[in-house]
């Protein structure tokens, strides 16, 4: 059975996702001392699974999509890659070191991950607007059930899980990131954008049963997140059409020799 490398566990810490970062001159990126890039042997036990300590980077079964998704800090719906189908069943390892000394946090990898793809996968891309079927966060008739956070309040954000059920509560949170942790935390089948017209930092608990369990073997006791959200938000999830900026893949090879 294969372990997913995010897990929910009860008490698990989020951050709010960061928007992809806008295309530099890669010159400027930040680069490892030393990275191994080898193919995964054996059966896949792990798919995509990062652990750093330190100035140590290690990811285990990435194939080159999930690189880029992880250099990028993409979402799935987020990257445009026809062209690595030929990479759809090559799974890699990479272990990296930055500079000794230093611990770099998850973002600052990713910067040196995007480095180490246009320096060995000889990585090309361009961005692009594209026109897909969304989820709108906007706020229900009876207004939002939940309380602008006091000003002296720091974000704070758990995961966890009840039963069949997931549940995220925040503190001092945006809008914009309470719609991307709905969208990753209970798998909606469409990309979930803020069109709630609200500004500020949020205190908030929401509990509901992620859609890939709710929709494939249905128990008595489950709760939609389109029912949760209205009822314990007071906020809706309304089916539109918007258009979200993506990463497309223009060149990668297969990547240099260690």
């Amino acid at each position: 059975m294969l372990a997913a490398p995010y897990a929910l566990a009860q008490g698990t810490a989020m951050a709010a996702p960061s928007a992809p970062q806008a295309r530099g001159a890669t010159a400027k990126l930040p680069a490892f001392e030393v990275a191994s890039i080898r193919i995964h042997q054996g059966p896949l036990q792990v798919i995509m699974g990062f652990d750093s300590s330190g100035s140590l980077l290690n990811l285990e079964g990435y194939g080159v999509r999930g690189l880029i998704m992880e250099a990028y800090n993409l979402k799935n719906y987020q990257l445009e890659s026809a062209g690595l189908d030929w990479q759809q069943n090559i799974f890699y390892d990479v272990a990296a070191r930055a500079e000794e000394g230093t611990a770099p946090t998850r973002d600052e990898f990713r910067k040196m991950l995007q480095a180490l793809l246009v320096e060995r996968f000889n990585f090309k891309f361009h961005r692009a607007q594209k026109e897909m079927p969304v989820y709108a966060m906007v706020v229900e008739k009876g207004g939002p059930k939940f309380k602008e956070s006091p000003n002296d309040e720091v974000f704070a954000g758990y995961h966890g899980v009840h039963g069949r059920n997931q549940n995220l509560s925040a503190t001092h949170m945006t809008m914009e990131s309470l719609a991307n942790e709905i969208g990753n935390t209970f798998f909606v089948d469409r990309p979930v954008i803020d069109r709630t017209g609200l500004n500020g930092t949020y205190d908030f608990k929401i509990e509901a049963t992620p859609e890939f369990r709710y929709n494939k073997d249905p128990q008595p006791e489950d709760v939609s997140v389109f029912s949760a959200i209205r009822e314990q938000l007071g906020l809706k999830l309304d089916p539109q059409k918007a258009n979200i900026e993506v990463l497309v893949v223009d060149h990668v090879e297969k990547p240099s020799e260690n």
